[in-house]
């Protein structure tokens, strides 16, 4: 049972012991806390500890830093180690004299009160006819595999959250050792003067980013500004006046749109660095972090527009050297030090020794077999500090890809801490309409937390508890379901047959219904592995009203299961259809009495839709992603 304890921390320290033992902890504690960053600590206890019923009373002179340290009246103690140590090291003791944290730093100090937390979680035993609670004896030496772990939330296709729910999904990272988030941007801050751009998007504003950034800062938490800057500007570039800056102003197709639209900057006109700094004006000083991510990522149409001439001349890849180069002397001069998504630079491998040395690159990739090893070595050689950027496989899906998730999360931590990455940045996207609810992410959140910060936990992926871990640490879930059915669901792809990458293929089956076989990507379905497809989802959702979650919105969380379970089935259910009538028949040559059935679950499934988006988030982009439902409704009506 001890080791299973240890196992069921979020995340697993690096060494751990449970000692014989244990603690009676009163009811009301008496704290001694002597460190700089008072207050985040304090918080961080008093709130971790009411969970318990447990009111900790500060020591008045360690309060005041005033008198002896090591009265024998203390029940917790929280000091930092006087000879350092590693980064965001702590020390955890618990005995039969009390509790004692030493921190390295007062991140430390705070990622050693959050274990504590989790220790008085996994052993939920009665208080005692004194009002006091029996806590297991436990020494706890652990420190970070990567200095900087991160989570990237992509607030720009389609989904902007509400506030509360960022504020309580930043309390969740931070309870996980989370020390930085980004939130991905491209028109979803209300940039003054662009109001052609943001109108309908429900943008933070410049007050809502300083709140979030104090709100961050007080929980250890660093937010990093983000805009990205040449391609997927698309939603700048659709308007005037801003279409004449694009390469490509008649447009291309691609991923992120189903229309025809402008997609990058154009890198040699000038316009395209002066409208950039006017934007970096304004959103940076909203933050206090000095890193930012501009992006530069898929560059699609480069040398397809106006710089097909000069990139014929110098090629691709010197054009977008010089374009980065112009970019990050903007971030630089402004104080901050610029990250950057490495895909397009590795195309000319041969000019990675050329780009800023002050950069940062971001190195991603969201499959299982993503060459994290070579890219990283790439990186390594170079000399420049990046991250490793793996994924939740929320996107482009309605329950997620569980296992592809995992095995992306391990390899990225392996082959970072392996070759050097400063950080480890977990990206959370919501490509296609942003449709998978939050919850659907929480199981690469939680995996991604657990690797980032002990690599050997990585190493073998599969040992990691992680329905366990989101039973305790996530669904608060003390029947320990949530746990199974989430990870369950996110598994179900798997019945259907079809390895369908950056996605799933029931979702691809559903929101590209008008396309032909192929781009549906449903190659390996069958009419029996999608029949026992639906008898899974129907298994699974069966349990949900079992489960007993202790957290507020456990009702809204039970219902955007079910959402994922319902409109799973429907993705199952017309790939079926369709395989019986011929997989490139139009939706037309399903019997009539087929796509009536659908399409009447379909409109009610985005009724559902439009109340479960509310609850969480603002109503910018819902028409937006409900219309990519809504065209394959029309479709079977």
């Amino acid at each position: 049972m001890s080791t299973e304890s240890i196992q069921s921390l979020l995340p697993i320290p690096r060494d751990a012991v449970a000692l014989e033992g244990c603690l009676e902890l009163a009811a009301r504690p008496i704290v001694e806390l002597r460190a700089p960053n008072h207050a985040m600590i304090w918080q961080r206890l008093v709130a971790g500890l009411a969970e318990f019923d447990l009111h900790p009373r500060l020591d008045a002179e360690s309060g005041s830093n005033r008198g002896k340290a090591g009265g024998s009246d203390v029940d917790i103690r929280l000091t930092l180690d006087p000879e350092g140590g590693p980064e965001e090291g702590y020390r955890l003791e618990i005995n039969a004299g009390g509790i004692r944290i030493q921190g390295c730093d007062p991140a430390g100090l705070a990622h050693g009160v959050s274990t504590l937390v989790q220790w008085l979680r996994i052993h939920p035993v009665e208080a005692t006819g004194r009002g006091q609670r029996t806590v297991p004896a436990l020494r706890v030496i652990d420190q970070p595999a990567f200095r900087h772990r991160g989570v990237l939330l992509d607030i720009s296709r389609d989904k902007v959250p509400s506030l509360a729910t960022l504020r309580d999904l930043i309390d969740l990272l931070a309870s996980w050792k989370i020390n930085q988030v980004q939130l991905y941007m491209e028109h979803t801050f209300a940039y003054a003067g662009h109001d052609v751009v943001w109108r309908d998007a429900s943008p933070l504003t410049a007050d809502d980013v300083r709140a979030l950034d104090a709100y961050c800062t007080a929980r250890g938490i660093e937010l990093v500004p983000n805009q990205n800057s040449f391609g997927h500007f698309h939603r700048w570039l659709v308007h005037e006046p801003y279409r004449q800056l694009a390469e490509s102003p008649a447009g291309i197709e691609h991923p992120f749109s189903v229309e025809r639209e402008p997609f990058s900057l154009c890198p040699i006109d000038p316009g395209s660095l002066d409208l950039l700094a006017g934007l970096y004006d304004q959103l940076l000083p909203c933050f206090s972090s000095k890193m930012f991510n501009v992006g530069l990522d898929e560059t699609f149409d480069l040398g397809f527009g106006r710089s097909a001439e000069l990139c014929g001349e110098l090629g691709n890849g010197r054009v977008y050297l010089d374009f980065l180069r112009r970019v990050e002397r903007l971030v630089s001069e402004r104080g901050h030090r610029m990250q950057f998504w490495g895909d397009v630079i590795l195309n000319d491998p041969e000019l990675l020794s050329e780009l800023p040395p002050q950069a940062i690159a971001l190195e991603w990739g969201y499959e299982a077999d993503h060459p994290f090893a070579r890219d990283t070595r790439l990186f390594r050689d170079s000399g420049l500090e990046f991250y490793v950027c793996p994924g939740t496989s929320s996107w482009n899906s309605f329950a997620g890809r569980v296992d592809n998730a995992v095995a992306n999360l391990a390899s990225a931590a392996v082959h970072g801490h392996t070759n050097g990455a400063l950080g480890y940045l977990v990206a959370d996207w919501g490509d296609n309409g942003h449709l998978q609810p939050l919850p659907v992410s929480y199981p690469g959140l939680v995996a991604g937390a657990a690797f980032g910060w002990n690599v050997e936990a990585a190493r073998d992926p599969q040992q990691l508890p992680l329905e366990r871990l989101l039973d305790l640490h996530v669904f608060r879930d003390t029947q320990h379901i949530m746990g199974s059915v989430s990870c369950g669901l996110g598994k179900v792809h798997l019945e259907t047959g079809a390895a369908a990458a950056n996605g799933s293929a029931l979702f691809f089956a559903l929101i590209f219904a008008t396309k032909t076989s192929s781009d549906r990507r449903g190659q390996g379905m069958t009419p029996t592995t999608l029949r026992k497809t639906v008898d899974v989802i129907e298994q699974w959702a069966q349990l949900l009203s079992s489960s007993s979650m202790v957290r507020p919105d456990a009702d809204l969380v039970c219902d955007e299961w079910r959402w994922v379970a319902d409109i799973s089935r429907v993705g199952a259910e017309l790939a079926r259809a369709r395989l019986k009538v011929g997989d490139d028949e139009p939706l037309s040559a399903l019997p009539g009495a087929v796509r009536q059935r659908l399409g009447s679950q379909l409109g009610t499934l985005i009724e559902r839709h439009r109340e479960l988006w509310l609850a969480r988030n603002r109503p910018g982009g819902l028409d937006s992603s409900a219309a990519r439902l809504s065209r394959v409704q029309h479709l079977l009506a």
